[in-house]
């Protein structure tokens, strides 16, 4: 596997995936793991942040602190992704939301873009492309296309699951985009569904 391809490997992630992949979890319940999974893949995806010295005042004395020198934009993929911008939004909260809007033709399994506003917002440094399911990379590496047609230099992509199929295909096109991930399924099946998966993500969020 690619060095830049990263897997959570923490006793915590497996625990709650666990209830995530429950069929019978409620969508409380898969909203609430959502979140703990959003914010160990916030901090994991964030690590290698830029930053810089600034002052500040205890009530001790003054001291200078190291703090994220760099513009971060959040780019949740429509609609699914929107259940993982809070989690990120905790640990960034000056950050901006830049959503990308897609749907899946169920017949090609190929994304069709209805949504982009990127042009109407400040450009970022950084940008986090969050979908909880990589299973073909489609989407995904539509999102990628845009924001590097955008002009973001630095592109990561986080999520809860992926499908071996959809990390190849988005490695192979974007080898310099990060991935990172909660778990790493075992393949897809003949619809394009991730096995053993856990649903249709954005149904279980919205309890749709």
């Amino acid at each position: 596997m690619p060095d830049n391809i990263f897997v959570l490997n923490h006793p915590l992630a497996g625990t709650f995936l666990r209830a995530l992949r429950d069929k019978d979890s409620a969508s409380e319940t898969f909203r609430a793991q959502t979140t703990r999974l959003g914010r160990m893949l916030a901090l994991e995806v964030t690590k290698d942040l830029a930053t810089k010295e600034e002052s500040c005042t205890t009530p001790m004395q003054q001291t200078t602190e190291k703090v994220i020198s760099q513009s971060i934009g959040i780019v949740p993929i429509l609609r699914a992704g929107i259940g993982m911008v809070d989690p990120f939004l905790d640990f960034m909260p000056e950050a901006r939301v830049l959503y990308i809007g897609m749907y899946r033709d169920e017949e090609t399994h190929k994304p069709v873009p209805y949504y982009n506003k990127l042009e109407d917002t400040q450009m970022v440094d950084v940008a986090y492309v969050i979908d909880p399911m990589l299973a073909t990379g489609g989407s995904a590496r539509s999102a990628i296309y845009a924001l590097k047609e955008w002009g973001v230099k630095q592109i990561k992509f986080a999520g809860l699951i992926g499908a071996p199929e959809g990390v190849k295909a988005l490695h192979a096109e974007f080898p310099d985009v990060d991935i990172h991930l909660a778990a790493l399924d075992e393949r897809l099946n003949d619809n394009a569904y991730i096995l053993p998966g856990l649903g249709d993500a954005g149904d279980r969020i919205f309890n749709t």
